[in-house]
């Protein structure tokens, strides 16, 4: 897998992803909606962990920025 999440991609899912969770932790969401921002949290948190975005391929996106050394 190659990296295609730039940190500023992964610090904005990290952050929806606590919030997420800390809605269903008060109550605030519950039910079939809560269930699935949990579920989402989990992805956005295992995406940012490894800087890949699966979903990103088919579109052709890359949050992430090359260096200047980089060639390709």
């Amino acid at each position: 897998m190659k990296k295609n999440m730039g940190t500023a991609d992964r610090v904005i899912r990290t952050i929806l992803a606590l919030a997420m969770i800390a809605l269903y932790a008060t109550g605030t969401i519950t039910g079939t909606l809560g269930i699935i921002l949990i579920v989402a949290s989990v992805i956005f948190l295992l995406t940012s962990l490894i800087s890949f975005c699966p979903l990103y391929l088919p579109f052709g996106l890359n949050t992430l920025r090359k260096k200047l050394t980089d060639k390709k």
